[in-house]
């Protein structure tokens, strides 16, 4: 059986992580490590994540000395990973119980590197879930500059055909940049189309914040990549219809 590693990093998450935690105990794929890096929790994160390492090998507490953010918290999960697979889940999210058996079997069976799946919010201020964000079939390097729609907790990634990446130091978007990274030496990522995946919302959330978001993307675009104005401009246009097209 092929060993997944399961990236989480975790700030201050004392409220949600208990979930997160259970619903990888709930896979039915038990092949795994939950690798959590712990950014400097002032709360009771430590403590709730402890208690279930104590009680399954499975779980491992990884613990930053000062707090350097969600990308380093990444890639220090990412290098001490030992799984032939990635996937990726935030302290907050969480997984239907199939998520990985369904998504490794969909890579496995095609011999795919990077895949994604549908998902669905999850309101925390309400208690109630919104409509299933559905994937388009595949992704390439290109077409990710103006599509989001590959959500970091529903990403595995096959790492020994993939190449050691990580994460770049963003404030925002900084998954979508490695995603990008990986298509760029070649490769096409697939979406399996299957809800497999809860993405937690709350109106203190920093995706909630849409107009930071807007202004973080174009940052990406003219700094991070260093396209012209033009280019920014055109693939800007096409993650604002998809943009407005997922939250209607």
């Amino acid at each position: 059986m092929k060993l997944i590693s399961i990236i989480t990093p975790a700030y201050n998450a004392g409220k949600f992580i208990a979930k997160t935690i259970d619903s990888v105990l709930a896979q039915t794929y038990g092949n795994y490590e939950m690798l959590i890096v712990d950014d400097c929790s002032s709360d009771d994160t430590v403590s709730i994540v402890e208690s279930y390492a104590t009680r399954d090998e499975r779980i491992k507490l990884i613990r930053h000395e000062k707090n350097q953010g969600v990308a380093a918290a990444r890639n220090t999960a990412l290098a001490a990973a030992v799984g032939e697979y990635v996937a990726f889940l935030d302290s907050d999210d969480m997984w239907m119980p199939k998520k990985l058996e369904r998504q490794l079997a969909f890579m496995e069976e095609n011999g795919y590197v990077l895949t994604y799946t549908a998902y669905q919010k999850y309101f925390t201020d309400t208690d109630t879930v919104g409509k299933v964000l559905h994937v388009p079939t595949k992704m390439t390097h290109k077409s990710i500059f103006s599509n989001t729609a590959i959500a970091c907790l529903t990403v595995m990634i096959n790492r020994e055909r993939s190449g050691e990446f990580s994460m770049p130091p963003l404030k925002h978007f900084e998954d979508q940049c490695t995603w990008q990274s990986i298509l760029a030496r070649g490769y096409v990522a697939y979406g399996l189309d299957e809800n497999l995946a809860l993405y937690r919302v709350s109106s203190g959330s920093l995706t909630a914040n849409k107009k930071t978001a807007v202004k973080r993307q174009w940052a990406v675009y003219r700094e991070y990549f260093g396209f012209s104005v033009v280019r920014s401009a055109y693939y800007f246009l096409g993650y604002a219809i998809r943009a407005v097209i997922k939250h209607l």
